[in-house]
């Protein structure tokens, strides 16, 4: 019988969704059969959310360690016992704390193979930032504890994936970052991942263009003339097959994006915005290039709706899955 991996699940913003989210994906008996999820979390918190929910034919295992986690049933690792405030739909320091916690707690798990993977749920970026976290998001959280420095932030859906050349930038600091070898490295870390986490063989990667209409020849910025373009000559020198730069509006638009196995973004908006639409709510997160395998639900923590029985569970669902056949994709390769 094939061994399960086991899929440490970090809790997120304890005031948002993230508990209806990963309560609802582990309720699906399919998930078991491909894995032994375990959350980083709160018992307290995982029942005052079950309770507001009503979800009562739901239960967790709750477990002390990693090494306790129980197959075929949806374990929790309870990282405190003391009573924690939960305020629905707002954010608050100790939810902050929290979300850290779960993430350092599992991190350590993942360096010394008690785990197989992670799945984030959604933090809120602002309170969590503290003197021992200062990111702007997870895909530098994770980069910096696996001290990887060819990382992309990957958008993936059925029939979309979406890289992007920078990640959480202030949009008036992008063009002064971008370069060619910056632009370059992306390609190569997009090129790779396809080939070992998704198993594409020889892929095809679409590359955006900077500024509205390519640049129109100069005329509205000579990114793509200066940047973008010698970067995909240099990586198509390199036998990876990159193409464009193409204008984001009509590359999404008329349907283009199907033609190719990803796509690489200028920039967060660029690519995330027509991700969004065209995923709806199954779309995943993952980091390219890390020695380990990190996944996360593609939206927020929905302090909008948070306790309403809202959310829907697709993305964190998927997340799981995803980490699952990433990890069987890299074992297949080995």
């Amino acid at each position: 019988m094939e061994q399960l991996y086991k899929i440490g699940i970090t809790h997120g913003d304890l005031n948002g969704i993230s508990y209806e989210v990963i309560m609802k994906a582990l309720a699906d008996p399919k998930i078991m059969e491909v894995c032994t999820p375990m959350v980083y979390g709160l018992a307290k918190a995982a029942s005052y959310h079950r309770k507001v929910l009503e979800m009562n034919d739901f239960t967790f295992q709750f477990v002390k360690n990693a090494q306790q986690a129980t197959p075929k049933k949806p374990n929790l690792l309870n990282l405190r016992d003391d009573e924690i405030r939960i305020v629905l739909g707002e954010t608050s320091e100790i939810s902050g704390k929290m979300a850290e916690l779960a993430l350092t707690t599992a991190c350590n798990d993942l360096k010394g193979n008690l785990i197989d993977a992670i799945v984030t749920a959604p933090i809120n970026k602002s309170n969590i930032q503290s003197p021992a976290f200062k990111f702007a998001g997870h895909t530098e959280f994770f980069s910096a504890q696996f001290n990887a420095q060819n990382t992309m932030m990957l958008m993936v859906a059925e029939n979309l994936k979406v890289g992007f050349v920078t990640n959480h930038t202030p949009i008036n600091e992008t063009g002064k970052i971008l370069n060619t070898e910056l632009v370059l490295r992306k390609i190569k870390i997009l090129d790779n991942s396809l080939i070992k986490d998704f198993l594409c063989t020889n892929p095809k990667i679409a590359v955006l263009s900077l500024n509205p209409h390519a640049g129109d020849n100069g005329l509205l910025g000579r990114e793509e003339i200066d940047i973008i373009k010698p970067a995909i000559n240099q990586a198509f020198e390199q036998n990876i097959n990159a193409f464009g730069p193409f204008p984001a509006d009509g590359f999404f638009a008329s349907g283009q994006y199907k033609q190719f196995d990803a796509v690489l973004a200028m920039y967060h908006d660029q690519g995330m915005i027509p991700f969004k639409i065209l995923a709806y709510e199954g779309g995943v997160n993952f980091t390219a290039g890390l020695p380990v395998v990190r996944t996360s639900p593609a939206h927020g923590t929905g302090y909008d709706i948070a306790g309403k029985n809202m959310a829907s569970p697709a993305s964190m669902r998927n997340a799981i899955y995803l980490a699952v056949d990433i990890l069987k994709n890299r074992k297949a390769l080995r």
